[in-house]
């Protein structure tokens, strides 16, 4: 297998969310289309609090867990 057909094969798609608490941008892996909608529980890269992050085909936005 060539490099670039592993570069290729392994390449994630990065979104940027805003943190609902501490209001900082940030990137996270988008999951496969045949996985969403979805939702994943995640921490604040910045101030660590939990949050959920949506994915649809059309968007991407984090949720605080009281939203």
């Amino acid at each position: 297998m060539k490099s670039a057909e592993i570069v290729q094969r392994f390449c994630m798609d990065l979104a940027e969310v805003t943190c609902p608490t501490c209001f900082e941008v940030f990137e996270v892996a988008v999951p496969h289309p045949d996985e969403m909608p979805a939702e994943v529980d995640y921490d604040c890269e910045v101030c660590c609090r939990p949050m959920m992050i949506v994915f649809t085909e059309d968007e991407v936005y984090a949720k605080g867990l009281g939203d």
